[in-house]
């Protein structure tokens, strides 16, 4: 034994000069090698071979660095074949030990690489070189054969300059390696191929697997090894099949069964359920498992969504159930306040009849004097009885001038002691203690008021003493000569109006239709654009902008925009807290939002939502009511309503009218415009202003002195007519008055009152009777004159001017002269948030479809679009970029197109823009969170592409928050119909740009989807490495893909997505309401 181990060791030290003595990077020549020492000199091969990249690691960065991230990591990645090196020593033993001598270069490789630039790999010869050219082809430059270097030639496999001589003893390309046509070297098969020596098929006289011809006439030139390493549609054969995973590049082993095994497999990967794969599968199907994830996902959000709305109801309940206790608590205590109080009054009757009994007992004692003894022993009873008369009689007026005192009886109600003083709002914590304190006012107020009705004494000195009325900031209104004109066709909307709104006052406006109603409000809230205005408007015998007193002016317009999908208690409520004083405690503003849904009769439907054109909720005339409610409940000094009565029933109407009739007692500001009230409500009404067609004031002072003023112009009203509804059939011509005519009216109250007389009508009030005819006559004169193209032209500037207005009507920021301190913009995101969280959970069936049918799609598109190995499923994921894209914009649409109305008007009420927009935005965040979880759980288990789901999902949140914002925009400028064309549009002809590689760069990195496909193509071909390096290079010089910029693809749609919202914001802020 030892001597045979002396022996090998001789063997093995004479063999090893053979390396040592060669100089760095010189190949050995390993003829004539000892077969013991053979791996040996295998494994000095390989570490030789394996440096090769340092040679030419420069160049492939330069050139190859938009595929290769590291050079030396994908060569190792492609040349590793550390494992199983059985290949080199079955190669050595082949050539008798040539293998140094016939394996290429650093220069022959980068030679063999480069010529990927000019001819795409596509073709199967090389360009000439010193080997193989017109003059000189020996059999080495045919495909599968390889020639050893001249004789007395040292070769380094490192130099990648010069190509060594190469053309002696030609022979067949051994196994594991592949020997491309046009040079005469060998280059090992990289791993996952699978590279046998070719057989040649009599048939056809092709070798296979390779299906390349020996030479003809050259009978000793045999079928040789594999010909050529390109992408994997020109070289398929090298390919390690499918169904097979190659260990090294000349072993194929069948999939065993439970594991599958792709295309250029270097192992088999094992199945999720190992049953589910059967022996040489392809692929493993998961699409159960899509399925079941489909399912728990569904199954997750129901439940989410079916807790979040029963959170909802158990709080409403529990709200309720708290508010219904403190109003019964309430009710009881002023019961028993009553009650105490007609004890009281007893107690007083009776006392005052027990003080005369003693008084006349007294006197009866008093007069007989006679009898000291008797006169002594009664003087004491009389002085004690005296005494407990002052103390009696005392007490009653400390009872009556303190009732709430604890001098009185110790009155116990359940658990509320009625002695005790009411809590201050500012001191309230609970929900109880809230609701305690507010109903114990309302019901305060209520008794109070059943008292004045009642016109008792006690009654109105109970009013006068202990019911504070809270009185707002007082807003005065005083126009002269106020007349709006079109800035483009100079058309006069109104005309010289002067008058006065008083606060404290609720004022009528009333007049045929096109007289200007609306216009006379819209001038009065400051809400006029596109016009100019002449005249002056004082408000408190100032001259100061309407809009600085945003803050305390409420404006109701005649559409009642309302959320459909809050509550009626919900929609007064937010209201309440963006727009009242941030300093105001939680239980006044309670109090003020109860308040007015006692005053306007909303308690039965509180709890109710408001409803949509899908859903329905709450009356028309309960909606009218929420309508006003919502300026109500923000306590204005100037309350503008414009037609708040119309569709009401009488009943409806009054119950409105004395709600606004208490507004006035703390001094509010109130104008309307109501269209045939009944005569009760018409006298209920302080102020009318009637304006006749042309916006001409026909009457503007008190109404109980209207009928008198007509009826000093000869105008008398019928019996049993309402008089409203005759000045209005006058104003309409549909009676005419015997005497005057209705043109004349406006310049008789300009006459009347001494206003202003406009010069144009100057020329008329010497003959009055004429002024009908003058004033026809130059109407028709007008209106013949005015072409159908001047029309047009007028309409076009009008429309462009009021554009104009209103964007730096917008823009511009007026000084706040309101003094009331609402909330901040935080703060009013918080709001914001909870108002459209509320909404969303309340959404929660059209959210379940849209997820629904994106998992469709993703079923659809995963099953159709399968993955292709040579473009790493582009076509799948470019069907994936369209549908996604689609069916998000189509999803955020939703976000901003149903509420436009509602912003508006709120906007106009200076709630904050970017406090709406951001809160939108970040709900919209879980869609962009799950939305992408949801198609990938059915693509990816459909389609079961090579990238990670991680990277996929990376992507799709991206893809998705940016198609969100362009959704944003879409929403926000055009209409829904449009909006809805254009989100289907856009996705398909990006996508398209996008994909044609001979459209302009510029115009391809315009679109997003360009990045959303980069970023999926790269993500793939991450993926692919060892014997698909050439396929990734070729595929992402076709795109145009750079394979270090899967970060640049993720951080460009996101700041697609950030300037998306950012012109969406300004569009919201910027665009007119139509």
């Amino acid at each position: 034994m030892p001597a045979i181990f002396h022996l090998a060791a001789a063997i093995l030290l004479c063999s090893i000069p053979a390396i040592w003595c060669l100089d760095e990077g010189v190949v050995p020549d390993l003829r004539n090698t000892s077969p013991a020492a053979l791996p040996y000199f295998t494994k000095v091969f390989y570490d030789r071979f394996a440096n090769l990249s340092e040679g030419f690691a420069v160049e492939i960065s330069q050139h190859l660095g938009f595929c290769i991230k590291d050079p030396n990591k994908e060569w190792n990645g492609a040349f590793n074949f550390s494992n199983d090196l059985g290949f080199v020593s079955d190669c050595i033993a082949d050539t008798n030990g040539d293998l140094t001598q016939r394996i290429c270069t650093a220069a022959e490789i980068k030679f063999y690489f480069n010529s990927f630039f000019f001819n795409g790999g596509k073709n199967n010869f090389l360009r000439p070189n010193r080997n193989c050219n017109t003059s000189s082809w020996v059999s080495g430059c045919e495909p599968g054969w390889a020639c050893g270097v001249v004789e007395d030639q040292n070769v380094s496999l490192e130099d990648s300059v010069n190509i060594p001589s190469r053309t002696q003893n030609c022979r067949p390309c051994c196994e594991g390696f592949f020997c491309p046509r046009g040079i005469t070297c060998m280059i090992p098969c990289p791993l996952g191929a699978y590279c046998p020596r070719a057989n040649l098929n009599a048939s056809t006289g092709v070798c296979d697997p390779y299906n390349y011809q020996p030479p003809p006439g050259q009978t000793n030139h045999s079928c040789g090894g594999a010909d050529r390493w390109a992408d994997v549609g020109s070289s398929s054969e090298i390919f390690c099949p499918p169904g097979y995973f190659c260990p090294s590049t000349i072993r194929k082993v069948s999939c065993s069964s439970g594991y599958y095994c792709r295309m250029g497999s270097m192992s088999e990967k094992r199945c999720f359920r190992k049953n589910s794969c059967k022996p040489n599968s392809v692929n493993q199907n998961i699409t159960l498992f899509g399925v079941l994830l489909m399912v728990a996902m569904s199954l997750v959000l129901l439940i989410i969504y079916s807790f979040s709305g029963q959170f909802l109801t158990i709080r409403e309940r529990r709200e309720a159930k708290s508010r219904e206790a403190a109003a019964r608590i309430a009710r009881e205590t002023v019961q028993a306040r009553e009650r105490w109080k007609a004890a009281k009054a007893l107690a007083k009757k009776h006392a005052h009849g027990l003080s005369q009994t003693f008084r006349r007992k007294a006197s009866l004692k008093i007069s007989d004097q006679n009898a000291s003894d008797v006169s002594l022993k009664h003087s004491k009873p009389s002085t004690s009885m005296n005494e407990e008369l002052i103390n009696v009689a005392q007490m009653m007026h400390s009872i009556e001038d303190y009732p709430e005192s604890s001098e009185g009886f110790n009155m116990h109600i359940g658990e509320t002691n009625l002695k005790n003083d009411t809590t201050k709002g500012k001191q309230m914590q609970t929900r109880s203690q809230i609701f305690k304190y507010v109903y114990g006012q309302i019901e305060k107020e209520k008794a109070m008021q059943q008292n004045t009705n009642n016109l008792t004494f006690s009654g109105v000195v109970a009013l006068a003493t202990d019911i504070k009325i809270r009185t707002r900031p007082v807003i005065e209104i005083t126009f002269k000569n106020l007349t709006l004109t079109l800035k483009g066709s100079r058309k006069q909307l109104l005309k010289n109006i002067t008058g006065k709104l008083m606060p404290g006052r609720v004022a009528a406006v009333m007049g045929p239709s096109g007289a200007g109603k609306t216009t006379f409000l819209s001038a009065l809230a400051g809400r006029t654009t596109g016009c100019d205005v002449s005249g002056s408007v004082l408000i408190n015998g100032k001259a100061e902008p309407m809009r600085s007193y945003k803050k305390i002016i409420g404006f109701v317009p005649q559409d009642d925009i309302v959320h459909g999908n809050l509550t009626v208690e919900e929609n007064l409520w937010f209201s309440a807290r963006c727009r009242l004083s941030a300093d105001m405690p939680k239980a006044d503003k309670v109090l003020v939002v109860e308040r007015v849904i006692e005053s306007l009769g909303l308690q039965s439907v509180r709890d109710c939502l408001v409803g949509t054109v899908e859903k329905r909720g709450i009356s028309g005339g309960q909606r009218k009511r929420v309508n006003v409610g919502l300026e109500m409940v923000m306590e204005p000094s100037l309350l503008i309503l414009d037609e708040p009565t119309s569709g009401l029933d009488s009943a409806s109407s009054q119950l409105l009218l004395r709600a606004l009739r208490r507004e006035a007692l703390e001094g509010v500001n109130i104008c309307m415009v109501v269209h045939q009230p009944s005569y009760t409500l018409f006298k209920m009404f302080d102020d009318l202003v009637l304006l006749a067609k042309g916006g001409l004031v026909v009457y503007l002072g008190a109404v109980k002195k209207v009928e008198d003023y007509f009826y000093g112009l000869g105008i008398d009203v019928p019996e049993r007519v309402n008089p409203p509804d005759y000045f209005i059939d006058i104003l309409e011509g549909i009676v005419k008055p015997p005497g005057i005519k209705v043109r004349e009216l406006p310049l008789r109250w300009m006459l009347s009152n001494g206003n202003d007389v406009p010069p144009d009508m100057q020329q008329s009030l010497s003959t009055l009777d004429m002024l009908g005819k003058d004033w026809e006559a130059k109407d028709s004169g007008g209106s013949s004159e005015q072409s159908a193209a001047g029309e047009v032209w007028d309409s076009i500037k009008d429309e462009f001017q009021l554009r104009r207005e209103h964007l730096e009507h917008n823009l511009s920021k007026a000084k706040d002269l309101s003094s009331r301190s609402t909330p901040g913009i935080l703060q009013q995101y918080r709001y914001f948030l909870g108002r459209v969280g509320k909404q969303r959970l309340r959404e929660a069936r059209i959210q379940g479809i849209d997820f629904l049918i994106l998992g469709l799609a993703g079923v659809c598109l995963g099953t159709l679009a399968k993955v292709s190995d040579e473009s790493f499923g582009a076509s799948g994921y470019t069907y994936t970029i369209i549908a996604v894209s689609l069916l998000c914009k189509i999803g955020a649409l939703r976000s901003f197109s149903p509420e436009k109305l509602h912003y508006w008007r709120e906007r106009s009420s200076g709630m904050s823009s970017l406090a709406y927009f951001m809160s939108k935005d970040t709900i919209d965040h879980f869609n962009t969170l799950v939305k992408p979880i949801v198609y990938l759980s059915m693509f990816y288990f459909f389609n079961n592409p090579r990238s990670s789901i991680l990277d996929n999902y990376v992507i799709l949140v991206a893809l998705v928050y940016c198609v969100t914002g362009i959704g944003y925009i879409f929403a926000i400028c055009f209409h829904p119909g449009s909006a809805q064309l254009w989100s289907a549009l856009l996705p398909v002809v990006l996508t398209l740009i996008a994909t044609q590689q001979r459209n302009s760069k510029v115009l391809t990195n315009l679109c997003y989807s360009k990045w959303a496909l980069e970023g999926f193509v790269i993500a793939s071909a991450e993926r692919y490495s060892g014997v698909w390096l050439i396929t990734r290079c070729g595929s992402l010089m076709k795109f145009g893909y750079d394979i270090h910029d899967w970060n640049l693809c993720v951080i460009v749609l996101f700041a697609y997505g950030l300037a998306s919202r950012f012109i969406a914001f300004i569009c919201m802020v910027s665009f007119l309401k139509k």
